[in-house]
């Protein structure tokens, strides 16, 4: 399928484009259409696909949708998304949009006749209420939010009209923006049968139509299957990502890409694509969460080597830091123009070498070399066979080992290697080196 060839990229619609952080119902000129101005960026990236996080009319950030059939007017209209889609699919780029399913806002539309109307509203089901009972808020009477939050409502996914309402939304979105998938937030709180619904719906749309799901911890499997998922988010890799590096441990990342990929029988997601990143908008950036700046490239290496999807944060392939503060925003700021630098060089090799390598996509994950600071390991295929060596000391290290070939090419500087001649990784170093057939 498409994804598993792809490199994602995702925006932020409300941050990048620099739309107030409450929605006050006035049009304001944070205009969305300006992305297609990035796709000169995005192509030279090596990128072929985009996420875009919530972009329909909400209260604040996003995830507390008040209309999933318009455009947030802080950044746009549905003309304008179109417009961008189109100017996507133009440049060859995949879209898909976050489907924030489980909750609702306080300002939806259904609430608020919840809300004008109490028992008498025909919503009233929509929603897990209790007219016994009063809120946080004082409306006179009680709801089910996310997790304690009760700025964000919980929708009943076991009313038939909650479910087809949603679907038809789905169904909209195609018809009007020409999207090619979804990532579910919190899909860990989703039904089954409604991820079923939502899958047999997709295919029916688009035969290729992605849906990946928000996963943090737990057996992904649960989720991510034929009927369900295709796809997931490999929070348990992200942590070991950043943490492997920063402890000066490998062991950690390789645990977990030997747990989820090797060989073993006891591997537990061999076969699929998880969808893998080093930082989010949930998350602080990875540039202020590494401890050491010479690892930043490091870190993507392990990211595009690894087995899984990868997707970049906006930003950070030009090293932009950020923390996690008030509601998140300062992990989603404005950027009027995209950046180059050394560092959106080595992504760019990394992403293009995934993007024409079937190993890299497809390939068999085997571990070559490990210790604290360094780490080789092999992807293959029938047809191809590339090893990711990683060398986190910020000394040289001499690695000995068996590669299986003579020479190779590294795929990140089109140069060559002769591993006859000894392996001698520099300090705070990657590579990608292809073998000879």
């Amino acid at each position: 399928m498409w994804f598993e060839e792809s490199v994602f990229y995702q925006f932020y619609p409300l941050g990048v484009c620099g739309a107030p952080h409450e929605n006050t119902g006035a049009r304001v000129h944070a205009d969305i259409t300006s992305l297609a101005g990035w796709i000169p960026h995005l192509q030279k990236l090596g990128v072929n696909a985009l996420y875009f996080s919530p972009l329909f009319e909400s209260d604040t950030h996003g995830y507390d949708t008040r209309d999933y059939r318009k455009i947030d007017q802080r950044i746009g209209a549905n003309e304008d998304f179109a417009a961008l889609c189109r100017a996507m699919h133009e440049a060859d780029i995949k879209v898909i949009v976050d489907g924030v399913f489980h909750h609702v806002g306080r300002g939806f539309w259904a609430f608020q006749d919840v809300k004008a109307n109490r028992e008498a509203s025909i919503y009233r089901d929509w929603f897990y209420t209790d007219f016994s009972r009063d809120s946080n808020y004082g409306d006179g009477f009680w709801y089910e939010g996310w997790e304690g939050h009760f700025e964000l409502v919980k929708l009943n996914l076991q009313n038939p009209a909650v479910i087809d309402y949603l679907l038809d939304t789905v169904r909209f979105w195609v018809e009007a923006f020409d999207i090619d998938g979804l990532r579910l937030d919190v899909a860990y709180l989703l039904d089954h049968s409604f991820l079923a619904r939502l899958r047999s719906l997709g295919e029916s749309l688009k035969p290729d139509f992605l849906l990946a799901g928000e996963l943090l911890h737990g057996d992904y499997n649960q989720f991510v299957s034929p009927s369900l998922l295709h796809t997931c988010t490999n929070y348990e890799c992200y942590k070991g990502l950043y943490s492997s590096l920063n402890s000066l441990n490998l062991f950690e990342i390789a645990h977990s890409l030997k747990r989820q990929f090797g060989a073993e029988p006891w591997a537990l997601y061999r076969g699929k694509a998880l969808f893998s990143f080093v930082d989010n908008h949930d998350v602080p950036r990875i540039a202020s969460l590494l401890q050491n700046p010479d690892h930043l490239p490091l870190i993507y290496g392990l990211l595009f080597g690894m087995p899984g999807v990868p997707c970049l944060y906006y930003g950070s392939e030009w090293g932009m830091t950020g923390e996690k503060t008030d509601c998140d925003w300062g992990v989603r700021p404005q950027v009027d123009t995209p950046e180059w630098n050394r560092l959106t060089d080595v992504i760019a090799a990394m992403a293009h070498a995934r993007r024409s390598s079937p190993a890299l996509q497809y390939g068999a994950y085997r571990e070559v070399l490990l210790t604290n600071r360094q780490f080789i390991f092999e992807r293959q295929t029938d047809g191809q066979r590339i090893l990711i060596a990683i060398n986190a000391d910020s000394e040289s290290y001499d690695a000995h080992f068996d590669a299986g070939c003579g020479r190779a090419v590294d795929l990140l500087t089109d140069t060559e290697h002769d591993f006859g001649g000894g392996s001698t990784l520099p300090a705070c170093s990657v590579f990608f080196w292809e073998c000879e057939r």
